[in-house]
């Protein structure tokens, strides 16, 4: 945890943003696999350890804007529980660690919130994400399962985005040490990749890694020779000379902060031509998003700035032709980059977005295009110092997607189907790492930049 101040202020700033009522934000319970003592992994909700700082199941926070105070709801633990745990701090002791100074048992949370109910006060709750929590609310709100989603405040929603998407210098210092774990995964990564390993023993190695340094991987990791599936989770094919790997692959530090990182390797240790010109293209792009961003910019600005990028290099290849401001304008390279250039990250790999993408990346200024491709983008808004985000250009080969824009001709006279026929077997390329945008612009996170150029993963692949 950070010191007990650092929750206090978080606490106090978040009840200046709500203008009445009380604010009722849920941990997260223990999950099992078939029987309650046989849980999955805990992971206690980011909302919640953002402002009470407690890793602990079972716990509600409850702020009182009017009244200026704050509790916890939750039960101690039994002797049966000690015996199989042993001695566990009791809840008027979390409470105190984090600047709390009033507890209760969670029977006692029904009681609050029908009180203020009765008095006609606003329940301030965000989008729950897990059963557990939809069925507390709707419980304590009285209302069915089915419409929880039309009381979640958006007034909440609103003010936890703006005080969470700026990253103090203590959030950065943790976002810089999930960096530094993947740092070694993905060098790892590199080292492994050889024809006849199976993706499953390298994914299985970056989550030791990850497990080893911290709180294990931020998200399920993406290890394929099959790039062109932009979230592939299968690891069962054994690596093919002559193929690429991609790995988009992040770690989590014992403070829940997270990073994010994309690379691709070739199997044998070396790039074709082929696979260099497509990679090169990819890695202007990450070099041009990283100078274009900087705050007053829109970073759906920027994925434009990066299209273009994209479009010039698939230009001179020949597979994109005509107008190339009129070829990113229409779209066009949506058929190589269906995904947007990044999101924001934090507590979570995708930070926040459990209120909702358009919460999160969008506002009343910078609304989330309909075009295919940049409507994908999760982070469109203007940035600011203190953001952190991810820089990921991609480039694949999807034969379905292919064919399916031949076929109904969808930018006809601007994609060279015929020659782009001659990747449909090509993968996919991915470039991602994690920038913080600061004053004068953007830099990268971690002591140590994962190896993105040519010469350097071939290098330490060597």
């Amino acid at each position: 945890m950070f010191e007990a101040k650092t929750y206090i202020d978080r606490r106090n700033l978040l009840r200046k943003s709500v203008k009445s009522g009380i604010i009722v934000l849920l941990g997260n319970n223990e999950a099992p696999r078939n029987y309650p003592n046989n849980g999955y992994h805990f992971r206690q909700d980011s909302t919640f350890l953002y402002y009470f700082g407690l890793n602990h199941s079972g716990l509600v926070g409850v702020l009182d804007v009017e009244a200026d105070t704050d509790c916890i709801y939750g039960n101690d633990y039994t002797i049966d529980d000690i015996i199989w745990m042993g001695d566990q701090p009791a809840i008027s002791e979390l409470a105190t660690s984090v600047g709390v100074k009033k507890s209760y048992p969670l029977s006692e949370l029904s009681k609050t919130v029908l009180s203020a109910i009765r008095r006609g006060r606003k329940i301030h709750f965000l989008p729950p994400y897990r059963l557990h929590n939809t069925v507390q609310i709707a419980q304590l709100q009285g209302i069915h399962t089915a419409r929880v989603h039309d009381y979640v405040s958006k007034e909440l929603i609103k003010a936890v985005v703006a005080q969470r998407e700026i990253k103090s210098a203590a959030e950065i210092a943790e976002i810089e040490k999930a960096c530094d774990i993947g740092y070694k995964m993905h060098v790892a990564a590199m080292k492994m990749c050889r024809a006849g390993i199976y993706e499953l023993e390298i994914a299985g190695a970056i989550e030791g890694i990850a497990l080893q340094f911290g709180n294990g991987v931020s998200f399920h990791s993406i290890v394929t020779q099959n790039g062109q599936t932009l979230h592939n989770h299968y690891h069962g094919n054994k690596l093919t000379d002559g193929r690429l790997m991609l790995c988009d692959a992040g770690a989590e530090t014992l403070m829940n902060y997270c990073s994010d990182f994309t690379r691709t390797m070739p199997v044998n240790g070396k790039f074709t031509d082929k696979q260099k010109d497509i990679y090169n293209i990819v890695l202007a792009a990450n070099i041009k998003a990283q100078k274009e961003a900087k705050p007053g910019v829109t970073y759906q600005n920027v994925h434009l700035a990066v299209a273009r990028v994209m479009a010039e290099g698939l230009q001179q290849l020949g597979l994109i032709k005509g107008n190339i401001d009129d070829a990113v304008a229409n779209g066009v390279v949506g058929l190589f980059m269906p995904h947007g250039l990044g999101h924001q990250l934090g507590l979570d790999v995708h930070d926040m977005e459990d209120f909702g993408e358009n919460y999160v990346g969008y506002d009343d200024i910078t609304t989330r295009s309909a075009q295919f491709g940049l409507g994908s983008l999760r982070m469109g808004k203007v940035l600011r110092e203190g953001h952190v985000v991810t820089s990921e250009p991609g480039c694949y080969f999807v034969p379905a997607l292919i064919k399916k824009w031949e076929r109904e001709k969808i930018n006809s006279s601007f994609i060279n189907f015929q020659k782009v026929e001659n990747f449909l077997d090509f993968g996919g390329v991915r470039l991602e790492d994690d920038i913080l945008i600061t004053a004068a612009g953007c830099r990268k996170l971690g002591k140590h930049h994962v190896p993105i150029t040519v010469e350097e993963v071939e290098e330490t692949m060597m």
